[in-house]
């Protein structure tokens, strides 16, 4: 592997560089957007949904699995959701051999295929509430630019919450609930973001209104991590979901649903890495310590058997550790290897580690050595893995908050995009959607929503007046 190109000039070609000559993917299959996951990067991959399904699980949510086809009948019942989706839902109408006798739909995602099972299964304010998720495959016909695992048309494992309510309040604090899911998810995989709710003209389609996760990558376009969504009660009138509540009235229920994707790999890969390849946060790493004996003239069983043995305790202590002992490649060239492909520890074991109790431990993020006691092994690793996380996560919020931008006005905020070329912008803002929509025809740029919570001071930059919200726009993927 050559030099690397600059992460942050050239961002797509750094990023097609490390995520195939790092084994995440190949890219080759022929068929445009559709990849295939080899091992180290699938292991990755399901480390980090694990970690998603842990927490949904914490707080209450329970596995299912639905069909991947919906017949055309029931995924038209919402016609909003239906003309949202209409432009990216594959149809099948036929085998090889003859013609279906009505359409199917490959899931762009699976409000339509639950929400039939949920008007069967859901009668009585007995059977509520209701906390479901999958991680599944699902199909989008994606904009001709595509990118591997960031943009695709097969999304590989999409992690969706589902959840059914007696009432607006009791959705409305699902929603709170979600939010803080995601968000202890995103800050285990150290990603720093912002929470905005989406404007009312690109608010998920059939829903009520919807938070966005985004963060910032590398080439200072935004991108969105997840989605938390009130679905209100169209859904429900659409599919016909009501319950006997205690008073014997039938009631429409209230829905939510929230969403991750195998995009939260793309970005974390590429916010922390650097100029010499991947580096994974510890918690996701498919490998987290790889070992390298140095060759000796002398000693070298010795070496070897030495490693083999801290190979065993460590994987007995529950680390995914790598013993290379492949006798073609010398040790820099596999030091080389693994930094490429970025394994947060090293372990170095020669003839002095061997003789004085000792190992050298060298550290991915800082390309700096300690050296541990044998005794004191475990102990060191876990303080090099707190330190390293606290380190990754300090250089990406770094990142991200030098590239959120405050501006008073349009020229101002067009100023500083063109003058750090990129970033997400933030203006005061009226809260009026004809303003919004004026503040993204003017510059240029998408809207990616407001907080709430987070009051504004000064003028809207469209129609001078008081302002109430700040409001970020960007380019986003």
């Amino acid at each position: 592997m050559g030099k690397l190109p600059d992460k942050y000039k050239e961002f797509s070609a750094w990023y097609d560089s490390v995520i195939e000559g790092a084994d995440i993917i190949d890219k080759r299959y022929p068929l445009k957007g559709m990849i295939v996951w080899k091992p180290y990067g699938f292991k990755a991959l399901k480390l980090t949904m694990r970690i998603l399904e842990e927490l949904l699980e914490a707080y209450g949510h329970e596995e299912a699995y639905f069909p991947m086809l919906v017949p055309e009948e029931v995924f038209s019942k919402e016609k909003d959701f239906l003309e949202g989706f209409s432009g990216e839902t594959f149809v099948v109408e036929r085998t090889i051999s003859k013609k279906l006798t009505r359409k199917l739909l490959l899931r762009p995602t699976s409000e339509t295929v639950m929400y039939y099972m949920f008007s069967i299964w859901i009668t009585s304010y007995r059977d509520l509430p209701v906390k479901l998720y999958q991680t599944v495959n699902v199909f989008r016909y994606e904009t001709e630019q595509t990118k591997p695992i960031i943009r695709v048309r097969e999304i590989v494992r999409f992690n969706e919450a589902h959840t059914v309510h007696r009432s607006l309040e009791e959705a409305d604090r699902q929603i709170e609930e979600a939010i803080e899911i995601y968000s202890k998810f995103f800050d285990t995989l150290l990603i720093p973001y912002i929470i905005l709710r989406t404007p009312k003209w690109d608010t998920f389609a059939g829903a009520e209104y919807n938070y966005d996760f985004f963060t910032i990558m590398p080439d200072r376009k935004a991108i969105e991590l997840g989605s938390v969504i009130n679905l209100g009660q169209k859904f429900a009138k659409a599919f016909d979901i009501k319950f006997q509540d205690q008073d014997g009235k039938w009631k429409y229920v209230y829905q939510t649903c929230y969403g991750v994707s195998e995009r939260v790999v793309g970005v974390l890969l590429s916010i922390h890495g650097d100029s010499r390849g991947l580096i994974w946060p510890p918690s996701v790493a498919p490998i987290q310590i790889v070992i390298v004996p140095i060759p000796s003239e002398t000693m070298y069983n010795d070496i070897l058997s030495k490693a083999k043995k801290i190979e065993e305790r460590l994987k007995t202590a529950g680390y995914r550790v790598k013993l290379d002992d492949r006798p073609d490649l010398t040790p820099g060239s596999k030091y080389f290897w693994w930094e490429f492909r970025g394994v947060p520890l090293r372990i170095e074991i020669g003839e002095k580690e061997v003789k004085e109790g000792k190992v050298t431990i060298a550290r991915r993020d800082l390309m700096k050595r300690v050296v541990a006691k044998d005794e004191e092994l475990e102990e060191t690793i876990e303080r090099l893995f707190r330190e390293i996380s606290e380190e990754l996560y300090r250089r990406a919020k770094e990142w991200f908050y030098s590239n959120i931008i405050m501006a008073e006005s349009i020229e101002e905020a067009a100023k500083k995009y063109n003058d750090v070329g990129g970033g997400i912008i933030k203006l005061p803002w009226c809260g009026e959607d004809q303003c919004g929509l004026a503040i993204e025809e003017k510059i240029g740029l998408e809207g990616l929503g407001y907080n709430p919570k987070e009051k504004a001071r000064g003028k809207c930059v469209v129609c001078g007046k008081e302002a109430k919200y700040y409001f970020y726009v960007g380019k986003k993927y």
